[in-house]
């Protein structure tokens, strides 16, 4: 199997800590004329049969109907088993959503609610109350898609209570799907000046360590499986989509700040909507050329983050004996001290340690 990323790069605002390439709507039909562009001209990079679409960005929701109609019917969706589109609560009207269900194949919606509590909302400039979220997510469940929600813990002025008021608020709504992130203060973000000007403040890893449990703890309670560092799901309803990224399944990404991987070799698209639809999309993708090492390096941080850890059996098959024996023996600490867990074919990080999996991923990092 194999996906498509398309990468919306429109915002309604700018949240203060996204770092993500977008910026307010503007030449609409040009850009999605040059997306159609790109999709052909690339289409051929990837052979596998698509069966995972996922529109996101920015903010796929700023789009008008009309755009969003012409971009299904250029894709190769008929066998697609799920479609996903990014929106934000205040875009989820009813008659969006019936009109999303109706005439788009749209299967799976993935929001940003990022908190339930309306202070910590404004300071990180979401447009949407705690009170949309609940009936954008009501309204969305009721019209049959498969709903997964975003949440942020660490947030400026957020405390363990209001992050754990946050979390039960939304696994109550009983989606699908949770992503939960930590939050970054990432370079030339909004967030990161207010920081750098004291008028907020960092988490310590104690409170991140203690709201990252909470997290845990509490979705299992609700019946959530915890797969991947950031990701919980009921039975059946992993992002098939996202776990392409961690199992090195090819995808093909189009538009400005997309990223692709065809199974061997990876490309992306720069940043710049005006060089992209000057281009007509056309000839904007650039390759990344990755030497044995590099590979090897993205197998290790793309596997150590889901619960199945990594395959020993592959890495030898595509790196060599030396990278597995490697592994085997940098592992042997952190499975004597119940960090890590192995079986005959695979190793990977226990659960409660994936907060702090980074720091863990460069011991088996090659230089």
């Amino acid at each position: 199997m194999a996906g498509i990323y398309i990468h919306i790069p429109f915002c309604h605002s700018k949240c203060a800590y996204c770092d993500f390439y977008s910026m307010p709507l503007r030449n609409e039909r040009d850009f999605i004329s040059s997306l159609e562009n790109e999709y052909y001209s690339r289409k051929s990079e990837i052979t596998q049969p698509i069966r995972t679409i996922y529109l996101g960005g920015g903010t796929p929701s700023c789009l008008t109907q009309d755009s969003l109609v012409r971009i299904f019917n250029f894709l190769a969706v008929e066998d697609a088993e799920e479609i996903t589109i990014e929106i934000n609560p205040e875009d989820a009207t009813d008659n969006f959503i019936c009109w999303l269900k109706k005439h788009t194949p749209v299967n799976r919606v993935s929001m940003g609610v990022q908190s339930m509590n309306d202070r910590e909302l404004t300071i990180i400039g979401r447009r949407h109350s705690a009170t949309q979220a609940i009936e954008a997510a009501t309204a969305l469940l009721n019209n049959g898609f498969n709903l997964s929600l975003d949440l942020i813990y660490g947030l400026p002025e957020q405390t363990i209570d209001s992050w754990e008021s946050s979390l039960e608020a939304i696994l109550e709504l009983n989606p699908h799907h949770l992503s939960c992130y930590l939050l970054s203060f990432e370079p030339g973000t909004r967030l990161t000046a207010m920081k750098q000007t004291g008028k907020v403040s960092e988490v310590s890893d104690v409170v991140a360590k203690e709201m990252y449990n909470l997290l845990c703890e509490k979705a299992q309670l609700y019946g959530y499986e915890h797969y991947e560092i950031s990701n919980f799901a009921r039975e059946g309803f992993h992002s098939r989509h996202n776990s392409s990224y961690w199992n090195m399944t090819p995808y093909l990404g189009l538009g400005p700040g997309a990223h692709s991987f065809d199974g061997a070799i990876r490309r992306y698209n720069p940043g710049n909507l005006k060089d992209y639809i000057s281009c007509r999309g056309i000839g904007f993708t650039v390759t990344e050329p990755e030497n044995l090492i590099e590979q090897y390096n993205d197998f290790i941080i793309t596997s150590l983050r889901t619960k199945h850890g990594l395959d020993l059996n592959l890495c030898e098959e595509l790196y060599g004996q030396e990278f597995r024996v490697f592994i085997e023996e940098t592992a042997h600490k952190y499975l004597s001290e119940g960090i890590m867990w192995k079986n005959s074919n695979h190793v990977g990080i226990v659960a409660n340690h994936w907060l702090t999996s980074d720091s863990i991923m460069l011991d088996f990092i090659k230089i």
